[in-house]
């Protein structure tokens, strides 16, 4: 198997407008609406981890090699030998977003952070096609 290397970075363009609209939709109810300017400041506070991530263009991803699986995300890593895997499962969880977790030979499930996967539907193909077990699970809780 030929190593598997996917990165995404928060620095993107769809980041920024997102980050525009928020901000200009914020202001126009201030100017227009008389909104309370603390009130909207207090809503903007949520977009802070979004600006920090787009300042400081964080980077995830994750490696997929013949003996190993590698992730990171922003300062967070992790990595673990593909032998201790026993399967890997796909969770379809009730907003349609997809969680994958390693679930290992002792039972132990480690779950990859959201940020630093592939599309869902390419890496299950790969893993499928690379040999490993994978499950799927729609519209589970946990």
């Amino acid at each position: 198997m030929s190593p598997y290397t996917f990165t995404r970075r928060n620095r993107t363009s769809r980041t920024v407008i997102i980050l525009i609209g928020v901000y200009a939709a914020l202001l126009a109810l201030v100017i227009l609406f008389n909104a309370a300017w603390w009130l909207m400041a207090l809503l903007a506070l949520a977009t802070l981890p979004a600006v920090w991530d787009v300042f400081q263009d964080t980077q995830a991803g994750l490696c997929l090699g013949p003996e190993q699986l590698r992730w990171y995300s922003g300062q967070r890593q992790g990595e673990i030998e593909l032998n201790d895997v026993d399967f890997f499962r796909f969770d379809t969880r009730w907003d349609f977003s997809v969680r994958i977790s390693l679930v290992l030979h002792s039972g132990k499930r480690i779950r990859l952070p959201d940020e630093s996967l592939p599309p869902h539907r390419e890496f299950e193909g790969l893993l499928s096609q690379a040999g490993y077990r994978v499950e799927r699970h729609h519209f589970t809780v946990f």
